[in-house]
């Protein structure tokens, strides 16, 4: 009888083979932990974010007033982020959301300041302009089978010509606008810390559709229908009208954030809003929704657009050029997009 001494080898316990087993074993973990977890990966960036700024921001990014600003600056976007989130999930994309916004915010501000119309009519009015875009968009999608990317670049080009047309490029002044179109710009107070109204209503969006997306059929066809179109189909879901609703559902979204808008800057202007489109779909990536649609939980989409607003004023604070800053959140973007990438990989 002889005893093998021989320390172990590649192939024996404790060897690089099984070294290699156990690094893979646990990048699983963490793949399988980020795809459980949709919204853990945001959360971490956020706080690390927060972090760093606070260090780095001159002592003035985690003073209450600056959380405030941020909070303030982030509801339009995270209103927008919301339809936008919606639409992605069944795997389409809105390039022409801050467009609808801007279009929506001008009839509101016009029919009000020209026409004389009762503020809150001219914000259903508004919100129906918002809501016809969204139909535009969505039967192009839908009935004329065109690419979502294709359809709304054109229509982020028509909407911006309409708006200007419309507007004659002219900036509505808030003051000579009904008092209800401004509402959402009202201060709220906490200690030292201001918000609005609009953030408020903006928050209260993410609870209400989150509800909607988790516990209603709508929302289990969206996300099936993102998941696999096909698979929906022979389930006996109508593909076509559940991704003509989510194109629907969000224009009214839209039109609710140009509402968001007006009370935030006091006026409204075809300026507004210039980054919303990059922003709202820079918050959805980053928070962990998949551009390839069907996964993705829209408390992320939140995180993501707090991330945005965070990275632009924390940058600012640390007086960076305007330019690296949107270089940072163009980075953030593709980190995202490969993120989500790896993720979708996980070995069943």
């Amino acid at each position: 009888m002889s005893t093998d001494l021989r320390p172990a080898t590649a192939e024996g316990e404790g060897g690089p083979a099984f070294a290699r087993a156990h690094r893979e074993s646990v990048l699983e973990r963490v793949q399988h932990t980020l795809h459980r977890y949709p919204a853990l990966s945001p959360a971490l960036v956020l706080v690390v974010s927060c972090v760093v700024f606070s260090i780095f921001g001159h002592g003035r990014f985690q003073r209450p007033e600056n959380l405030g600003i941020i909070l303030q600056q982030t509801a339009v976007v995270g209103a927008l982020a919301i339809g936008q989130t919606i639409i992605i999930l069944t795997a389409g994309i809105d390039l022409s959301v801050g467009t609808a916004m801007v279009l929506s915010h001008l009839v509101m501000a016009k029919l009000s300041y020209d026409q004389g119309w009762n503020g809150l009519l001219a914000i259903l009015v508004g919100t129906g302009v918002a809501t016809a875009a969204g139909f535009l968009n969505g039967t192009l999608v839908t009935r004329v089978k065109l690419p979502p990317f294709i359809v709304t670049l054109g229509t982020l080009n028509i909407f911006t010509a309409v708006a200007l047309v419309y507007s004659k490029a002219q900036t509505i002044d808030g003051a000579k606008m009904g008092k209800s179109l401004l509402w959402l710009g009202h201060p709220i107070k906490l200690g030292s810390m201001r918000i609005t109204t609009g953030v408020l209503l903006t928050l209260a969006m993410y609870v209400v559709f989150s509800f909607v997306l988790s516990n209603t059929a709508w929302g289990r066809h969206i996300y099936a229908v993102g998941d696999d179109a096909e698979a929906a189909r022979l389930a006996g879901i109508d593909v076509t009208r559940v991704i003509l609703s989510a194109y629907v559902v969000a224009a009214v979204v839209y039109g609710i954030g140009a509402w968001i808008q007006l009370g935030r800057a006091g006026s409204a202007s075809t300026n507004a809003a210039t980054d919303a489109n990059l922003d709202s779909i820079t918050a959805v990536v980053i928070g962990g929704t998949s551009l390839f649609g069907g996964r993705g939980i829209l408390y992320g989409t939140l995180l993501g657009a707090l991330i945005v607003g965070v990275f632009r004023n924390g940058l600012s604070l640390a007086d960076v050029d305007q330019n690296y800053r949107t270089l940072a959140v163009g980075i953030l973007v593709i980190v995202a997009v490969a993120m989500d990438q790896w993720i979708r990989r996980i070995r069943k």
